[in-house]
């Protein structure tokens, strides 16, 4: 069933792009687990669209649209992890590339970012992108064939001017990626402002429930060659989704805006509250009109600023880590999107990388803002 081209996000998500099961009459679309496909007594395809699993899966593709059409792109990838989705495109460099990647994103791809660039001769320049003027001139100077950037960052929450990186990548003749992970489709479209490819670790909001992993990749041009070169890589190195997760996964997207809505509700709702706690240092959210990156924010964010938030209680580490173990409702645990809210004491998890002792990291999920509130103000005091 094809649905109408000018559908808001929350019907798009909803009717799942119009997928259902025709054979059955079923609404929800099905599963098929089969790892290959049968072909007649000619050798001719039963269906000309599946031979194999590694890049053929109808549960698969269904999710892809979904994806595409929420973005606003032309195409999308899944991806077994948003990991490996970062890989797969930059993988697609050739040996001596040079690199400009946002500094103080998710440590995860900073870390892989810089191993894979020793090994394969990349050259990478770290910028804190949030910074215009630092961002231009990085561009300028050093020509990347690709610029990374992180909006809004994890996990200080820096806001990046997509259109102005994407203008600085294009005047140095490269092309600008952009992780939207704490924005989602709902709230940000990168490829609106100019990106090339956006990228999402859709095991966080976009799933929204903590049960699959997975990364995606969206692009407006499905003919550049970035493009292509990333198809490929991912069909031949077997970096692919299965069945299961891509059905869990679109399960999830149904209520993707509904939950998001609810989030960004909650979470400005809880930082105009730990902005004015007598505990509380500072508040790192761009929906707070004190944020360094709050005006870009609202300049290119719709509906809201996501459900990830950082603040800085005041002491150190004893005091942020007490605050953290008084908590009853927000679980002790790593990631972001879900629907419970979870917490971390990032300095715990990442010494190695400058994070202040003092750093509480929050995912707020779907509860009751006024219960969230009454938990984080018994466990600051």
């Amino acid at each position: 069933m094809t649905l109408p081209n000018d559908l808001k996000p929350s019907t798009i998500a909803a009717q799942a792009n119009g997928a259902i099961d025709l054979p059955s009459g079923g609404v929800v679309p099905p599963l098929q687990p089969s790892t290959t496909f049968l072909r007649d007594e000619d050798y001719a395809l039963v269906n000309p669209a599946n031979i194999y699993s590694r890049d053929n899966s109808d549960i698969v593709r269904i999710a892809e649209n979904v994806l595409a059409r929420l973005e606003n792109a032309e195409e999308a990838l899944l991806f077994p992890s948003g990991m490996a989705a970062i890989a797969a495109m930059f993988r697609t460099l050739p040996n001596g590339a040079t690199v400009v990647v946002q500094s103080g994103i998710y440590w995860g791809t900073t870390k892989w970012l810089r191993d894979f660039a020793a090994r394969r001769q990349i050259t990478l320049h770290e910028v804190d992108a949030a910074d215009a003027s630092a961002l231009e001139k990085a561009c300028a100077t050093h020509k990347p064939d690709l610029v990374f950037i992180e909006t809004p960052s994890n996990p200080w929450l820096k806001t990046v001017d997509i259109a102005h990186a994407a203008t600085c990548a294009h005047a140095a003749g490269g092309l600008l990626a952009v992780d939207s992970t704490a924005a989602t489709p709902v709230l940000q479209r990168p490829l609106e402002h100019g990106a090339d490819i956006v990228m999402h670790s859709a095991t966080k909001a976009i799933n929204g429930h903590s049960d699959v992993l997975a990364g995606v990749l969206a692009t407006s041009s499905p003919a550049a060659k970035i493009w292509t070169d990333i198809k490929a890589d991912r069909h031949d190195a077997g970096a692919v989704i299965g069945p299961f997760e891509a059905w869990l996964l679109l399960r999830g997207m149904r209520t993707l805006p509904l939950r998001v809505e609810r989030m960004c509700r909650s979470t400005q709702t809880i930082a105009e509250y730990l902005a004015t706690h007598p505990k509380v240092a500072d508040v790192y959210y761009p929906g707070l009109a004190s944020h360094p990156g709050h005006e870009i924010a609202a300049r290119q964010m719709q509906g809201g600023f996501g459900c990830l938030m950082s603040f800085l209680v005041k002491g150190g580490a004893e005091e942020a880590l007490a605050a953290v173990g008084k908590l009853k409702l927000f679980h002790r645990a790593t990631s972001l999107g879900g629907v419970e809210s979870l917490v971390e004491h990032r300095h715990t998890i990442e010494p190695h990388t400058g994070i202040p002792e003092s750093l509480i990291r929050v995912s707020v999920g779907i509860e009751d803002a006024g219960d969230l509130i009454a938990d984080l103000g018994q466990a600051l005091g």
